[in-house]
């Protein structure tokens, strides 16, 4: 953290100061966004406690991964809307995505 400094004089002093740290021993870790994954590969975490507040300090190879919001739709949910509003399974399953897995919000809009 400072050149030159005492490995051992370091710790004392930040345990004076109430600041405490430990390695972590992660294989992968992974921030997730509301449009993306950052993925960090074979990292260096310490967990670092600073009066009671935690925080972690992470460095390594990072990826960058757009995420698939869309819902998984089940059978099930396509027979419940075709069941309900009497269209093919086409129309259930595009009205189904459309409210993004809102069975109830398909089902509306198709018999309205």
């Amino acid at each position: 953290m400072f050149p030159g400094m005492n490995p051992r004089k370091m710790q004392q002093m930040m345990k004076k100061m109430g600041v405490s740290q430990q390695e972590i021993d992660a294989t992968e870790v992974i921030i997730k966004t509301q449009d993306k994954e950052f993925v960090i590969s074979n990292p260096q975490v310490s967990k670092v406690n600073m009066m009671g507040q935690e925080t972690f300090q992470v460095v390594g190879e990072i990826q960058e991964r757009a995420i698939d919001n869309k819902p998984e739709i089940s059978e099930e949910d396509i027979k419940t809307v075709m069941e309900q509003t009497n269209v093919d399974d086409q129309k259930a399953k595009e009205a189904i995505e459309k409210h993004e897995g809102d069975l109830a919000a398909a089902i509306m809009e198709l018999k309205g």
